[in-house]
């Protein structure tokens, strides 16, 4: 008895679709792969991995060298997992078969060995670097640091020029080549600053003082923000850091001592307030001694008086 012979069937429409979405949803795949490849290259020209300063520069080594030396015990595992798999597959016949086996000085000796040196390695280089990247630590140089007193708030940065008795807003001028001696202070609730092609992160807390050490290799536009969630303008908590050269720094410095604007207390107090800035702001005159004031609560900061006030009149 013959069997009918069956015809294959055309596509249907319904077919042609499928099809027709499917590399649809490939293309958006890979168009998304290639947008995520390309943004990666400016994300990784704004972090450490692109160090603007000798601190960035020596946070990028240890993390390659940290990165190599897990690669030593991830790698084997990749390669090995794959390998081992294929070698003991049920089609090969000819892998030895060992029911019995249970020890192998060897197999031990890879086991603990390795890990164990790697451990050492790791323990004694990252405590070395550790002491070598203390935020506390100066820069050596043969110059002497210039002296920034940073005050956090809601939603801005301040930053005092003590020596030069002058101050800015959302913006950070330095000297490129130069050490760079940072005070911080928070105005409000803790905050924390990151400028990563500069330095690492470190926090401002109210009523204490925290250090920050670092310098600008080369002049350049660098960007600091606020990396500690703080309410509605977080986001918009960032701030543009310029590094110049000595004589274009003292240009600024000249230039912004002919503002008339006063940093005394009613102007910080004014400038506490839970606010954002469209643009930078600068004090050509700053009160002696006001950053002492801010660390110790001395001038209260806009919203807090007007809690207080509140509370007074309640």
């Amino acid at each position: 008895m013959k069997r009918p012979i069956r015809h294959a069937r055309p596509a249907t429409p319904r077919a042609h679709s499928s099809r027709a979405r499917l590399l649809t949803r490939i293309g958006a795949i890979m168009a998304s792969l290639a947008a995520l490849s390309l943004s990666g290259c400016s994300v990784l020209s704004r972090g450490f991995l692109a160090p603007g300063g000798p601190v960035a520069h020596a946070e990028r080594h240890e993390f390659f060298f940290v990165s190599v030396v897990m690669l030593l015990v991830i790698g084997p595992v990749i390669l090995l997992a794959p390998l081992i798999a294929w070698h003991y597959r049920l089609a090969n016949t000819k892998s030895a078969f060992r029911p019995q086996w249970g020890f192998s000085w060897i197999l031990e000796g890879l086991i603990w060995i390795p890990p164990t040196i790697i451990v050492i390695v790791l323990a004694v280089f990252l405590v070395q670097r550790t002491e070598q990247l203390d935020p506390y630590r100066a820069i050596p140089s043969n110059l002497p640091p210039l002296q920034v007193d940073v005050v956090s708030l809601d939603w801005k940065w301040l930053f005092i020029y003590p020596e030069l008795h002058i101050a800015s807003v959302n913006q950070l001028i330095l000297p490129a080549n130069r050490p760079v001696h940072m005070s911080l202070t928070s105005g409000t609730v803790m905050q924390s600053l990151l400028m990563p092609r500069l330095a690492g992160q470190i926090y401002a807390m109210t009523g204490m003082v925290t250090q920050l050490n670092l310098a600008i290799s080369e002049p350049g536009t660098y960007w600091g923000e606020n990396a500690q969630y703080n309410g509605d303008g977080f986001v918009k908590q960032k701030f543009q850091v310029m590094g110049v050269t000595p004589a274009d720094f003292s240009h600024w410095v000249a230039s912004v001592k002919q503002t008339p604007k006063v940093l005394d207390d009613k102007a910080y107090h004014n400038l506490s307030q839970e606010s954002t800035i469209p643009q930078p702001i600068t004090f050509g005159t700053v009160e002696p001694g006001i950053f002492a004031k801010i660390v110790h609560q001395v001038i209260p900061p806009g919203d807090a008086a007007k809690h207080e006030e509140a509370k007074y009149d309640g």
